[in-house]
């Protein structure tokens, strides 16, 4: 039982990384950010981050024919996903300062940044395909739990240095699209 925790763990800190870089990305954007809107951000990348995997899980043990085809376009979801928020905070942030507040993170692109940062934790449930459904749903609120800390921790960087950087924004939304390209990298050439 230890061992399956300490791994479900390991696989946590494993699929939170995009988040977090993201998390820091939001935190170096949004500088001022509220506690409460810090633990809505990150409960929205856990949530996503538990629900892939379980998504996987019933794909893998009911639909694996169909997956198959699905998984094909995830990199390329994935990029594009990120590629659009990474750009559009470019550009807002290249515009100036007015309206800042117009550029705080919106509910509608926290919702496309926590599905592409956790499309590629939908894989993870081939992993757990051999799990019987209260192991696999352990593991994914496991997976959840941690990423929900993690990017606590990454929006608390962000926010502690947004205030310092002059166009935070930029670095933010390059981060963005570095992840983009590392996920589409990795699942189409490796």
């Amino acid at each position: 039982m230890w061992l399956f925790i300490f791994n479900s763990i390991l696989l946590g800190v494993g699929l939170a990384m995009d988040a977090f870089s993201v998390s820091i990305a939001n935190g170096l954007s949004e500088p001022k950010m509220r506690r409460v809107k810090c633990a809505a951000v990150a409960g929205a990348y856990s949530f996503f981050q538990f629900l892939m995997p379980m998504i996987g899980w019933v794909l893998v043990t009911a639909l694996v024919s169909w997956f198959g085809v699905i998984q094909r376009f995830v990199p390329y979801i994935a990029l594009g996903l990120l590629l659009f928020i990474g750009i559009k905070m470019i550009v807002e942030s290249l515009r100036g300062a007015e309206e800042k507040e117009a550029r705080c993170l919106t509910v509608p692109i926290l919702l496309m940044q926590a599905i592409a940062t956790s499309i590629d934790a939908l894989s993870v449930g081939f992993t757990l395909a051999s799990f019987e459904l209260p192991s696999a749903l352990a593991a994914s609120l496991i997976i959840g739990a941690v990423t929900f800390i993690i990017c606590l921790f990454g929006l608390w960087i962000g926010k502690r240095f947004g205030s310092v950087f002059k166009h935070a924004e930029v670095v933010g939304g390059i981060i963005l699209i570095l992840i983009g390209i590392e996920i589409f990298v990795k699942n189409i050439f490796f």
